[in-house]
């Protein structure tokens, strides 16, 4: 059985780690790339619709973002689970993500599963996952729960 101090230690860990996401959404949705990379370790990577490595690198793919056609975009994350291991823990959770194409209203699902290391005290990713499931135009009918299987194929970046 833990003690009570090592049960507090955990909590104080969970609710970090919840924080540390939440400034994750906060910082992408605003475009503060700066503040977002503080969220890294410095090799730290973003693996989903690119690979940067690196926080230059994941800077100029956040920032890159609009040039590729989305311009804008919310992050709403739901049913986190997080599983710690001292000094590391794996986090997945669910992701939806209303969000403007190409001029187009849409709206993305998926899921992240993140490595994270706590260095000095502080929870930083060393790896923020994202797969998207579906990504389609919110006129062809999204529904909550109900994804198009040709939307998911259109979205689909790694099997």
């Amino acid at each position: 059985m833990s003690t009570l101090e090592e049960r507090i230690a955990r909590l104080e860990d969970l609710e970090a780690i919840r924080y540390l996401d939440a400034q994750y959404c906060r910082h992408l949705d605003d475009g503060n790339w700066d503040d977002l990379m503080t969220l890294f370790i410095d090799d730290g990577a973003f693996d989903g619709l690119s690979h940067p490595v690196g926080k230059a690198e994941m800077k100029e793919f956040f920032a890159g973002l609009a040039d590729a056609g989305l311009s804008e975009f919310w992050h709403f994350i739901t049913n986190m689970e997080i599983d710690l291991h001292g000094d590391t823990a794996t986090v997945r959770s669910f992701l939806w993500q209303p969000c403007v194409s190409d001029g187009v209203a849409s709206i993305a699902a998926g899921r992240y599963t993140d490595t994270l290391v706590k260095v000095d005290g502080h929870w930083l990713y060393r790896v923020k996952q994202v797969r998207f499931h579906f990504f389609g135009p919110l006129d062809e009918g999204w529904a909550e729960n109900q994804f198009a299987l040709e939307s998911a194929k259109r979205a689909a970046v790694h099997p």
